[in-house]
């Protein structure tokens, strides 16, 4: 499989894990709902740090058993992925979900989404390279040299 594929799983497979939670939250901040469900928020984060962490150690494994010793961005890139699936989806809440129209209000809507994006990129990247760098020292901590 080639980078951009392993990249483009470790986006979805996260994504799918909080697709649900999405539409409360942008329903929330771009429409006129309160959201009121804050602890399954936070069960809804945790799991998609977690799935994010396991997907990316998943794909670092394969990454190694082809030898492939260049790991230390794809990780990165990996585990931040959803950032891009989040991205999309707000154009598919923009033009299908929120009524909204106009430049101003797409332009606001997309700049502050973009920003969130990026955001969700840089976290996520990190978490997802920090459990790989613990992932590989530890597996190379085991290896014997005789």
């Amino acid at each position: 499989t080639s980078r951009a594929s392993m990249m483009m799983i470790a986006g979805f497979l996260p994504f799918t894990a909080i697709y649900v939670e999405l539409h409360y939250i942008f329903t929330s901040m771009w429409g006129h709902q309160i959201y009121t469900m804050f602890n399954v928020l936070f069960c809804a984060f945790v799991l998609l740090v977690i799935v994010t962490s396991a997907i990316t150690v998943s794909l670092l494994y394969f990454q190694l058993s082809r030898e492939d010793h260049r790991w230390w961005w794809s990780t990165f890139f990996n585990g931040g992925m959803i950032g891009f699936f989040l991205y999309a989806y707000s154009f598919y809440f923009y033009f299908f979900t929120s009524g909204m129209s106009g430049f101003l209000q797409a332009s606001f809507y997309f700049g502050y989404m973009a920003i969130i994006s990026f955001a969700a990129f840089l976290m996520l990247g990190s978490a997802g390279f920090s459990v790989s760098l613990i992932f590989v020292k530890y597996i190379y901590s085991r290896v014997k040299c005789d």
